[in-house]
């Protein structure tokens, strides 16, 4: 376990403070049972995968494709696709995951740095919205009382699918598979490597989804206070929300985690407060895990420094030759 801090000097009191908070959050007896099931219901739904190239969007050195596939619940989710036109052999490949509002990118710059990029578009994210589409602000409290219809059962599943995508792909080398986002797309990073054994590398940034019922009382910034709008109108649920929310929350899926994984957050980040990240980051089981700190920076998390850093990490764990 390792932690780098980018100009903290000075300000210890405050990042101890904030370091050594803990979430308040219980895994549910059943947590492993439940996601067993799920999974076996995604299981039993076909990929029937459509992946065609957007000539639009492609570029002398870039294949674009439209990419669409079937989820749990038989709803049909889309992404994006990426290769470099020029490449030997098989591909390293990188899932990319998407904020909580953005609009999932097509991913060229990942291709261009030798990558197969899946940008996947979960379920109400565009062009994946003809079934299912609660909006923004809304997914985040869809159906929040009950574990079997919450909109994160089947968002999370959308996700992982995107590996089974990228696993049929004759390209893509199945051993060298990382997944990486920031925000939602980091909180996705955190369920997606803990569900996924395929992962092999992960970046997470300013993880959102994780200790959900604490950041409502650190931050009064949304998305997280969609769920204290709720709570306001219906305060008589806030034991059904909390059960809820306890099986999608990333703290209760962190020790699964065993890949090489980095974290980059922002000190002052007030829509996913950094307690809640050192909280999430204590609980991951990898023992090969970096906490990257970054003081005078919010939700974006150090994002121009940190790109860098990212793309060091999976060359050194995904690209050929490098495997650890």
């Amino acid at each position: 376990m390792e932690l780098e801090r980018q100009n903290l000097k000075g300000k210890g009191n405050l990042v101890a403070k904030i370091n050594s908070y803990r979430c308040n959050i219980k895994k549910p007896d059943d947590f492993e049972s439940y996601w067993e099931d799920v999974i076996s219901q995604a299981d039993n739904v076909p990929l029937n995968i459509v992946c065609e190239k957007d000539p639009l969007r492609s570029s002398d050195d870039i294949s674009v494709y439209e990419v669409f596939y079937d989820s749990i619940d038989n709803v049909r989710v889309s992404g994006w696709y990426s290769l470099p036109v020029k490449y030997e052999g098989q591909l390293p490949a990188i899932l990319l995951l998407p904020g909580y509002q953005s609009d999932p990118a097509i991913p060229k710059d990942w291709a261009r740095k030798g990558y197969a990029c899946l940008s996947v578009n979960p379920r109400g994210k565009v062009r994946s919205r003809q079934q299912f589409d609660p909006g923004y602000p809304g997914l985040l409290t869809y159906s929040i009382t009950d574990k079997n219809t919450y909109s994160y059962r089947g968002f999370y599943v959308d996700v992982w699918r995107g590996i089974d995508f990228l696993t049929f792909r004759e390209e893509v080398d199945a051993l060298r598979i990382g997944v990486t986002g920031s925000s939602q797309g980091g909180g996705l990073t955190i369920t997606t490597a803990a569900m996924r054994h395929e992962i092999k590398a992960a970046a997470s940034g300013a993880p959102y989804l994780c200790g959900f019922m604490d950041a409502i009382e650190l931050t009064d910034s949304y998305p997280y206070q969609e769920i204290n709008d709720y709570l306001k109108q219906y305060p008589e649920s806030r034991d059904s929300v909390k059960n809820t929310l306890a099986y999608f929350d990333g703290h209760n899926f962190a020790d699964k985690i065993e890949c090489p994984i980095i974290l980059n957050i922002g000190i002052q980040d007030n829509i996913c407060p950094p307690e809640t990240a050192y909280s999430l980051f204590e609980c991951i089981g990898s023992k090969n895990k970096k906490l990257y700190e970054y003081d005078g920076h919010g939700h974006e998390a150090g994002r121009y420094l940190h790109t860098s850093v990212i793309e060091d990490f999976f060359d050194l764990h995904l690209k050929k030759g490098s495997l650890l």
